[in-house]
């Protein structure tokens, strides 16, 4: 049993400097009390290099002035059709052309891609239906671009069938849409799903639409080109009371790495982590979990869209059948604290039972002693995977929290273990004697 600190956000000065490639960003912002992360989401992309321009619907002007965006990116913002664009719709940094185009038209024209956070259940609505009614909506429907949308409000608005329908259409039409967190909400105790993603999530998950856009490999590799990967990483926590949880030790250190070596290779990755506090790879989406409930949700979701499911996170069999919603004090717990445990769903097993054929479906056992290898042949029989990659974590130097790890690779065809090394190197060899030898209509290892 742990206690919570405070969550860490990751500073933009981290993530500067790492290779990034330099977009031209469309930010759109929308009526909601989560568009103040806007403004740190836009002081994250200028500093890592990205020319942003900023377009707001009247509601969001309730919310957050135009001057902050304005002082940030060194361009106008813009709320309307009708109003004269001085920079012509060129982003900072680029001339401006000649005449004076449409607004709507020629920013979506120079950008590189669309964002769109927050991403209200009204404005959702619209883009659903087409409609052009403010210059957020009018320039979502002439974008050609990389549209990527981030859905932001209550939770009764988020699960109702109506909001649910219409991110099912967006995302029919190929826009990207981020799954939002779960926790407090803006009104006064209120908690459920309908968070923002924090700055920098919606900051990879913009690097990772660059990359889809020009991909560019450190090596040369894009051998992994067109496919979609659906990672997990991490280790959830299973709330107690408001400050307490039941967890584990995984870092998500070798998940990271496996999205990492995937997208280098050309992949489309989607990283569903569970409480990551690792630095992110810009050609990777990334979706912040806390429980095994919230990561069965995010990849349920997700799912449906990838080639390759590779299930590294460490999912909490087990959690408390009651969450105290404030902190049990030594005075309420008396003498001892007694906690009685439910079985959370198996959610490797629940999205392997609806694969469909072409899918491949890679399962992780962290096991301890002389029986992992028996255990991991147990898993992958019983939960009818593709391949199961075993590492043994009490091993000394490896596993939860190392940077190097040891694993061997079982599927029904083979076992091939992977000596000590670094976890980037495990991950290499996972992608080239697993997930390399596939076909057009079924991927086997």
């Amino acid at each position: 049993m742990a206690e919570r600190s405070g969550e860490a956000e990751r500073s933009g000065d981290e993530a500067a400097g790492r290779g990034r490639c330099r977009g031209r960003i469309l930010l759109g912002v929308t009526g909601g009390i989560a568009a103040y992360k806007a403004l740190e989401f836009t002081r994250l992309a200028t500093k890592a290099g990205h020319a942003v321009r900023v377009i707001q619907t009247e509601a969001s002007t309730r919310f957050v002035g135009t001057a902050s965006f304005a002082a940030m990116t060194g361009a106008p913002v813009l709320i309307t059709e009708w109003e004269p664009d001085p920079l012509r719709g060129a982003f900072p940094g680029d001339a401006p052309p000649a005449h004076a185009p449409l607004s709507h038209l020629q920013l979506t024209e120079t950008a590189d891609v669309f964002l769109v956070a927050p991403a209200s259940a009204n404005t959702l609505a619209k883009l659903a239906a087409g409609q052009a009614g403010n210059l957020v909506c009018a320039a979502a429907l002439a974008c050609r671009r990389p549209l990527v949308l981030a859905p932001a409000m209550n939770d009764a608005m988020y699960e109702h069938p109506a909001t649910q329908a219409n991110l099912a259409t967006l995302r029919e039409r190929g826009a990207t849409v981020l799954v939002p967190g779960t926790g407090a909400l803006g009104s006064p105790g209120e908690w459920g799903i309908g968070r923002l993603p924090e700055p920098p999530a919606l900051l990879a998950a913009v690097e990772a639409a660059l990359a889809e856009r020009s991909p560019v490999s450190s090596n040369g590799d894009r051998s992994w080109s067109g496919l979609r990967v659906l990672v997990t990483a991490g280790g959830t926590r299973e709330p107690i009371d408001a400050v307490r949880f039941i967890g584990n030790r995984s870092s998500g250190r070798m998940g990271f790495a496996l999205a990492e070596a995937a997208a280098r290779r050309g992949a489309s990755v989607t990283v569903v982590a569970a409480n990551v506090t690792l630095p992110r790879h810009p050609g990777a989406c990334y979706v912040d979990v806390e429980s095994a409930a919230e990561l069965g949700a995010a990849c349920a979701e997700a799912f449906g869209r990838c080639d390759v499911l590779l299930m590294v996170a460490a999912v909490a069999d087990y959690r408390p059948a009651q969450r105290r919603e404030d902190k049990i004090s030594k005075s309420d717990a008396g003498g001892e604290l007694l906690l009685r445990l439910e079985r959370t769903d198996d959610v490797l097993s629940d999205l392997a039972a609806r694969r469909r054929d072409g899918q491949l479906v890679v399962g992780f056992a962290a096991e301890t002693g002389p029986r992992a290898l028996e255990y991991g042949r147990e898993k992958l029989a019983r939960k009818q995977l593709d391949a199961v990659v075993v590492n043994d974590v009490a091993a000394p130097g490896i596993g939860f929290d190392s940077d190097f790890n040891e694993v061997t690779i079982l599927s029904v065809e083979e076992e091939r273990h992977v000596p000590r090394t670094t976890k980037a190197e495990v991950a290499a060899a996972i992608l080239d004697g697993v997930l390399s030898r596939r076909s057009p209509t079924k991927i086997r290892v």
